[in-house]
C-alpha cells in the first residue's frame, strides 16, 4: 500500500529542533527524537507525539495493520478503561501489582487501566462465537497500553503509556493453535523487515503469561534492557532468562565420606574457597529466598551467581524476594553464611538447585553448624534435589545447548513476543464453544504483541548516526526533505520541486523557512533524518539542484527535471 502524496511546508510546520541533548538523556533515541521535535516529554513515562513523530508512528502502525491483515487478522479497539473483575477471575489483579494503574469510579467501583488484554478478548469471543465453526479466529488492536513503571527512562524505550499491538487466536484444537502461532510469527518476520529492522528470534520464557512455546523478537542495541544469547556456530540464539544447559549425572559412588571442616570466618564462597585453597566451582553456593513466603534454598555452584529474574519467571506468578536476617529468628536450623542441604533439604527447606548440581557431583557446602562446612557432599547421596531449574547468570563461553560452542551475549530491545498461551483464560472463564460432535469444546489461544511506539525508538537505536536519525523509507515522515538554502530565487525552486515530487507520488518536506540560515537548516536536515535530502542551492538559476542520500552521504547534482525522474522512480 503506498503513502498518500502530500507536501509539507516547514513554515507551516509545528517543529522545535534543538542543538543539545535533553539533560536528562541516556540512549540515542532518547536524545534524537526530542532534539528533532518527534516527541517531548510530558511527565515521567509519558510523551507527546508532535507532527512528524506521530507520521512515523502511523506509518509503523501501517506496516503492522498491512501485514495483521494478510494472515486474516480482524482489527478491534477495546477499551482501555476496564473493570477489575476479569482481572481478578485471571488472578492478574494481585499479579501485576504495583505495575496496574487502579483507580476507582464515584461509585467507589475498581477499574484498572489495561496493560494488556487478554480477559477482555476471552470474553468478548465468549460473546460472539458459539460454535467450532465460528473459529478459527484472530482478533488485534493497536492501541494505548499502561504500566506503572517504577523507573520510566529511555524515552519512548521505556514509558508508562505506550502503543501496542495485541493479537489473539482462538482454536479448537492444539494443532490450530500452532498454525496460528506460525502465521504469526511468519507476519512478524515480515513486519520488521518491512520496518528495516535488524532483529533476532529467541527462545523465551513463558513466565506469568503461562503457555508453552514462547519467542521473542529482538533488535539488537546497545540501549537495550533485554540481554540475549547467540551461538556462532549454530542458529541457537535464546533470552538469558530462557537459556538451557545439559549435564550428565556422574558416578556418585567414587567419593568419599562426608568430612567436616572447620572453617572459621567464612561465610562467603570467596573466603571459604581462600580458606581451604580451593576454586570457587568446588563449593556449593546455597541462596536463601522466600517464595511467597515459604522459605527456599537455591543451590548453583560457588562460581556462578543465581540470576533472580530468572528465577521469578520460572516461578512465576509466585512472589520471589531473598531472605532477611529476621527469616533466621527461631529457625536454628538455618545457620546464617553455613548453609548445606544435607539434612535439611526437603525438610526445612524445599531445593531447587542448577542442572550443574547434577546427581553424583560432590560439593564443598556449608554443615549447618557455625564455622564449620563439609567435604564430599554428594547429590543423590547426602541429599536430594526437589527440582533442577535453570537458574545462574549466563555467561560468556557458557556451552550452546545445541552444539556445545561458546555463546557469544549481546544486549538488544525487545520489540515483539509471541505466546502459545494454551487454556488459561479460556478455563478461567470458561469458553467454550460448540465441538463437532456435539459437545463443549474448550477453546486454546495465542497471545501476540508488538511494541508500536518502541519500534520507533529501536529504529532510532540502530539506524541513528553521528548527525542525527536516518530512517528507512516505509517509516520516514517524509521521502524527501527539499532544502532552500537561503535566498528567494532558491526558495522559489525548493517550492517547485516540492510540487512536481508531490505530483509524482512522493511524500516532501519542504524546508522554505524565512529567516532561517543555510547552515541551521542543513543541520535540520540532517538531524530529521529522511532518506532523501534535496537542496536548492548556488545553482538554482541554472534549475539545477542536489540530490544527497541521507544514510551513505553520496550527492549529486541534476536538473530539476533529472530529479523529479530519479525520485519517482
Amino acid at each position: 500500500m503506498a503513502h498518500a502524496a502530500q507536501v509539507q511546508r516547514m513554515s507551516r510546520l509545528m517543529i522545535k529542533t534543538l542543538r543539545d541533548d535533553p539533560a536528562d538523556a541516556e540512549t540515542a533515541s532518547h536524545k534524537l527524537l526530542v532534539r528533532a521535535g518527534y516527541v517531548r516529554r510530558s511527565s515521567a513515562g509519558i510523551w507527546t507525539w508532535l507532527p512528524l513523530g506521530k507520521k512515523v508512528l502511523e506509518n509503523v502502525s501501517r506496516i503492522v495493520r498491512e501485514e495483521m491483515d494478510a494472515i486474516g487478522g480482524q482489527e478491534v479497539l477495546l477499551p482501555a478503561l476496564l473493570p477489575k473483575e476479569p482481572y481478578e477471575a485471571s488472578g492478574r489483579w494481585e499479579e501485576y501489582g504495583d505495575l496496574l494503574f487502579r483507580l476507582k469510579d464515584r461509585k467507589g467501583a475498581d477499574y484498572l487501566l489495561g496493560p494488556t488484554h487478554e480477559e477482555i478478548f476471552t470474553l468478548t469471543v465468549k460473546d460472539q462465537c458459539t460454535s467450532y465453526k465460528d473459529l478459527p479466529v484472530i482478533l488485534y488492536q493497536i492501541q494505548t497500553k499502561y504500566r506503572d513503571e517504577a523507573r520510566p527512562r529511555s524515552g519512548v524505550l521505556r514509558g508508562r503509556e505506550f502503543q501496542m499491538k495485541d493479537s489473539y487466536s482462538f482454536d479448537t484444537t492444539d494443532e490450530g493453535l500452532e498454525q496460528s502461532y506460525a502465521l504469526h510469527r511468519q507476519a512478524y518476520q515480515k513486519i520488521f523487515e518491512r520496518l528495516g529492522l535488524d532483529y533476532r528470534i529467541v527462545s523465551a520464557v513463558s513466565g506469568a503469561m503461562g503457555g508453552s512455546a514462547s519467542e521473542e523478537f529482538l533488535a539488537p542495541a546497545a540501549a537495550g534492557e533485554d540481554t540475549f544469547v547467540d551461538c556462532p556456530a549454530c542458529d541457537y540464539a535464546a533470552n538469558t532468562e530462557a537459556v538451557t544447559v545439559k549435564v550428565e549425572p556422574a558416578d556418585g559412588s567414587v567419593h568419599g565420606p562426608v568430612e567436616e571442616l572447620d572453617t572459621p570466618d567464612t561465610p562467603t564462597i570467596e573466603s571459604l574457597a581462600e580458606h581451604l585453597g580451593v576454586p570457587a566451582s568446588a563449593t556449593l553456593k546455597n541462596l536463601l529466598v522466600k517464595v511467597d513466603g515459604e522459605i527456599v534454598a537455591v543451590g548453583v555452584p560457588g562460581d556462578r551467581e543465581v540470576d533472580l529474574g530468572k528465577l521469578g519467571e520460572h516461578l512465576a506468578p509466585a512472589t520471589v524476594e531473598l531472605v532477611t536476617a529476621e527469616d533466621f529468628t527461631g529457625r536454628p536450623e538455618l545457620v546464617r553464611g553455613y548453609v548445606g542441604p544435607q539434612g535439611l533439604a526437603g525438610k526445612a527447606f524445599r531445593y531447587i538447585a542448577d542442572p550443574r548440581v547434577a546427581p553424583g557431583t560432590s560439593w564443598i557446602t556449608g554443615a549447618n553448624k557455625e564455622g564449620k562446612h563439609a567435604r564430599n557432599i554428594v547429590v543423590g547421596r547426602d541429599f536430594e534435589v526437589d527440582d533442577y531449574l535453570d537458574v545462574v547468570v549466563v555467561e560468556p563461553g557458557d556451552p550452546c545447548p545445541s552444539c556445545g560452542t561458546g555463546l557469544k551475549i549481546d544486549r538488544a530491545i525487545e520489540i515483539g513476543h509471541i505466546f502459545q498461551l494454551g487454556r488459561k483464560y479460556a478455563d478461567a472463564f470458561a469458553l467454550d464453544v460448540l465441538g463437532q460432535n456435539g459437545k463443549p469444546a474448550r477453546v486454546t489461544m495465542g497471545s501476540y504483541g508488538i511494541g508500536v511506539s518502541r519500534a520507533v525508538a529501536a529504529l532510532a537505536e540502530q539506524t541513528h548516526d553521528e548527525s542525527g536519525l536516518c530512517w528507512p523509507r516505509e517509516v520516514a515522515p517524509a521521502d524527501v526533505h527539499v532544502v532552500a538554502a537561503g535566498k528567494a530565487k532558491q526558495t522559489e525552486l525548493a517550492l517547485e520541486v516540492g510540487e512536481q515530487l508531490g505530483a509524482a507520488g512522493l511524500r516532501v518536506l519542504v524546508d522554505d523557512r524565512a529567516g532561517v540560515s543555510p547552515g541551521v537548516k542543513f543541520t535540520d536536515a540532517e538531524l530529521l533524518g529522511v532518506p532523501t535530502i534535496v537542496v536548492a542551492g548556488r545553482r538554482a538559476a541554472e534549475g539545477v539542484v542536489e540530490v544527497k542520500d541521507r544514510r551513505t552521504g553520496e550527492r549529486e547534482e541534476l536538473t530539476v527535471e533529472e530529479a523529479v525522474a530519479r525520485l519517482s522512480a
